[in-house]
Protein backbone atom coordinates (compact mmCIF):
# COMPACT_ATOMS: atom_id res chain seq x y z
CA UNK A 1 0.00 0.00 0.00
CA UNK A 2 1.39 3.80 -0.70
CA UNK A 3 2.40 5.45 2.44
CA UNK A 4 1.08 8.67 1.68
CA UNK A 5 2.75 11.07 3.71
CA UNK A 6 1.24 14.81 4.68
CA UNK A 7 3.18 17.47 6.43
CA UNK A 8 0.71 18.55 9.79
CA UNK A 9 1.15 22.12 11.31
CA UNK A 10 -1.07 22.94 14.05
CA UNK A 11 -2.52 26.26 12.86
CA UNK A 12 -1.24 25.70 9.71
CA UNK A 13 -2.04 27.37 5.97
CA UNK A 14 -2.52 24.91 3.23
CA UNK A 15 -3.11 24.84 -0.34
CA UNK A 16 -5.39 22.28 -1.58
CA UNK A 17 -6.68 20.59 -5.31
CA UNK A 18 -9.48 18.22 -4.75
CA UNK A 19 -10.24 16.70 -7.92
CA UNK A 20 -13.72 15.08 -9.29
CA UNK A 21 -13.14 11.13 -9.83
CA UNK A 22 -13.88 12.07 -13.57
CA UNK A 23 -12.16 14.72 -15.02
CA UNK A 24 -13.40 14.47 -18.49
CA UNK A 25 -16.12 15.85 -19.85
CA UNK A 26 -17.82 16.82 -16.36
CA UNK A 27 -19.36 19.91 -14.79
CA UNK A 28 -20.30 17.85 -12.05
CA UNK A 29 -18.84 20.90 -9.43
CA UNK A 30 -20.48 23.90 -11.32
CA UNK A 31 -23.90 22.36 -12.11
CA UNK A 32 -23.75 21.87 -8.15
CA UNK A 33 -22.69 25.05 -7.28
CA UNK A 34 -24.97 25.75 -4.71
CA UNK A 35 -24.43 21.85 -2.87
CA UNK A 36 -20.78 22.31 -2.56
CA UNK A 37 -21.08 25.97 -1.62
CA UNK A 38 -23.28 24.07 1.46
CA UNK A 39 -20.89 21.42 1.93
CA UNK A 40 -18.23 24.21 2.83
CA UNK A 41 -20.60 26.41 4.91
CA UNK A 42 -21.71 23.12 7.06
CA UNK A 43 -18.19 21.93 7.76
CA UNK A 44 -16.72 25.11 8.50
CA UNK A 45 -19.78 25.56 11.24
CA UNK A 46 -18.75 22.57 12.80
CA UNK A 47 -15.30 22.41 12.23
CA UNK A 48 -13.91 26.47 11.66
CA UNK A 49 -10.98 27.07 8.72
CA UNK A 50 -10.90 30.34 6.92
CA UNK A 51 -10.42 30.07 3.07
CA UNK A 52 -8.18 32.45 2.42
CA UNK A 53 -8.64 31.86 -1.60
CA UNK A 54 -10.88 29.66 -3.47
CA UNK A 55 -11.82 28.65 -7.42
CA UNK A 56 -13.91 25.77 -8.15
CA UNK A 57 -14.01 24.78 -11.56
CA UNK A 58 -16.17 22.29 -13.75
CA UNK A 59 -14.60 19.14 -12.42
CA UNK A 60 -11.68 20.33 -9.84
CA UNK A 61 -11.31 23.17 -7.37
CA UNK A 62 -8.03 24.71 -5.99
CA UNK A 63 -8.04 26.75 -1.82
CA UNK A 64 -6.02 27.93 0.53
CA UNK A 65 -6.85 27.31 4.27
CA UNK A 66 -5.83 28.49 7.37
CA UNK A 67 -6.46 26.31 10.30
CA UNK A 68 -7.22 27.15 13.96
CA UNK A 69 -4.75 27.40 16.28
CA UNK A 70 -3.35 23.99 17.56
CA UNK A 71 -5.85 21.96 14.68
CA UNK A 72 -4.02 20.01 11.84
CA UNK A 73 -7.25 17.96 10.74
CA UNK A 74 -7.81 19.36 7.40
CA UNK A 75 -8.40 15.70 6.54
CA UNK A 76 -11.24 15.30 8.46
CA UNK A 77 -12.75 18.39 6.72
CA UNK A 78 -12.56 17.16 3.01
CA UNK A 79 -13.41 13.62 4.05
CA UNK A 80 -16.96 15.55 5.69
CA UNK A 81 -17.37 18.14 2.36
CA UNK A 82 -16.62 15.18 0.26
CA UNK A 83 -19.21 13.24 2.26
CA UNK A 84 -21.73 16.06 2.45
CA UNK A 85 -22.15 17.31 -1.05
CA UNK A 86 -22.34 13.68 -2.26
CA UNK A 87 -25.20 12.77 -0.41
CA UNK A 88 -26.56 15.88 -1.60
CA UNK A 89 -27.12 15.05 -4.94
CA UNK A 90 -28.49 12.74 -7.13
CA UNK A 91 -26.50 9.84 -7.73
CA UNK A 92 -26.04 9.62 -11.74
CA UNK A 93 -22.24 8.87 -11.59
CA UNK A 94 -20.44 5.46 -13.08
CA UNK A 95 -18.94 3.69 -10.17
CA UNK A 96 -16.14 1.20 -9.95
CA UNK A 97 -16.05 -2.26 -9.11
CA UNK A 98 -14.13 -1.35 -5.73
CA UNK A 99 -16.02 1.80 -5.09
CA UNK A 100 -19.41 -0.05 -5.14
CA UNK A 101 -18.25 -3.19 -3.20
CA UNK A 102 -16.97 -0.17 -0.48
CA UNK A 103 -20.18 1.57 -1.06
CA UNK A 104 -18.83 4.85 -2.30
CA UNK A 105 -19.84 7.20 -4.63
CA UNK A 106 -17.77 7.69 -7.67
CA UNK A 107 -17.90 11.26 -7.70
CA UNK A 108 -14.25 12.41 -5.92
CA UNK A 109 -11.14 11.29 -6.43
CA UNK A 110 -10.15 9.27 -3.04
CA UNK A 111 -7.21 11.96 -1.83
CA UNK A 112 -6.46 15.42 -2.63
CA UNK A 113 -3.23 17.12 -2.82
CA UNK A 114 -1.97 19.33 -0.25
CA UNK A 115 0.98 21.25 0.24
CA UNK A 116 1.78 23.74 3.42
CA UNK A 117 2.63 27.03 2.40
CA UNK A 118 5.76 28.38 3.82
CA UNK A 119 5.39 31.88 3.70
CA UNK A 120 4.03 35.45 2.25
CA UNK A 121 5.27 35.12 -1.06
CA UNK A 122 4.40 31.08 -1.21
CA UNK A 123 1.16 32.55 -0.14
CA UNK A 124 0.96 34.66 -2.82
CA UNK A 125 1.99 32.52 -5.88
CA UNK A 126 -0.26 30.20 -4.94
CA UNK A 127 -3.51 33.14 -4.36
CA UNK A 128 -2.39 34.08 -7.80
CA UNK A 129 -2.22 30.27 -9.51
CA UNK A 130 -5.97 29.74 -7.50
CA UNK A 131 -7.48 32.89 -9.50
CA UNK A 132 -5.53 32.66 -13.00
CA UNK A 133 -6.63 28.59 -13.61
CA UNK A 134 -10.09 29.29 -15.23
CA UNK A 135 -7.98 31.20 -17.96
CA UNK A 136 -5.02 28.26 -17.83
CA UNK A 137 -7.52 25.91 -18.36
CA UNK A 138 -9.53 27.85 -21.53
CA UNK A 139 -12.78 28.30 -19.12
CA UNK A 140 -12.40 32.16 -19.81
CA UNK A 141 -10.30 34.60 -21.39
CA UNK A 142 -10.09 36.83 -18.24
CA UNK A 143 -10.06 36.12 -14.98
CA UNK A 144 -12.64 38.53 -13.96
CA UNK A 145 -14.94 36.56 -16.08
CA UNK A 146 -14.89 33.67 -14.24
CA UNK A 147 -17.52 33.47 -11.85
CA UNK A 148 -16.77 30.74 -8.76
CA UNK A 149 -13.91 32.65 -7.50
CA UNK A 150 -12.53 34.48 -4.69
CA UNK A 151 -10.75 36.74 -6.79
CA UNK A 152 -14.13 39.23 -7.02
CA UNK A 153 -13.71 39.43 -2.99
CA UNK A 154 -9.67 40.21 -3.70
CA UNK A 155 -10.88 42.83 -6.58
CA UNK A 156 -13.82 44.08 -3.59
CA UNK A 157 -10.00 44.69 -0.91
CA UNK A 158 -7.95 46.58 -4.14
CA UNK A 159 -5.48 43.46 -3.80
CA UNK A 160 -5.96 43.40 -7.27
CA UNK A 161 -7.50 45.44 -10.43
CA UNK A 162 -10.25 44.31 -11.86
CA UNK A 163 -8.85 43.45 -15.47
CA UNK A 164 -5.63 41.44 -13.82
CA UNK A 165 -4.94 38.19 -15.83
CA UNK A 166 -6.78 39.63 -18.48
CA UNK A 167 -4.67 42.06 -20.21
CA UNK A 168 -2.02 40.81 -22.35
CA UNK A 169 0.86 43.24 -20.45
CA UNK A 170 0.39 40.73 -17.67
CA UNK A 171 1.07 37.74 -19.54
CA UNK A 172 4.34 37.82 -18.28
CA UNK A 173 4.17 38.98 -15.28
CA UNK A 174 6.06 36.71 -12.44
CA UNK A 175 3.37 35.72 -9.90
CA UNK A 176 3.43 36.77 -6.34
CA UNK A 177 4.86 40.21 -7.46
CA UNK A 178 2.38 42.26 -5.21
CA UNK A 179 2.10 43.78 -1.87
CA UNK A 180 -0.16 40.69 0.04
CA UNK A 181 -1.48 42.85 2.90
CA UNK A 182 -4.99 41.95 2.64
CA UNK A 183 -5.80 38.40 4.98
CA UNK A 184 -9.67 38.34 5.61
Amino acid sequence: MTDYRRVYVPGGTYFFTVNAAWRRNTTLLTDHIDALRDAFREVRRRHPFVIDAMVVLPEHLHCIWRLPEGDTDFSRRWRLIKARFSRSIAPIETRTYSRARRGERGIWQRRFWERCIRDERDWARHVDYIHYNPVRHGWVRAVADWPYSSFHRFVRAGVYPADWGGVPEMENWPLGERDWRFRD
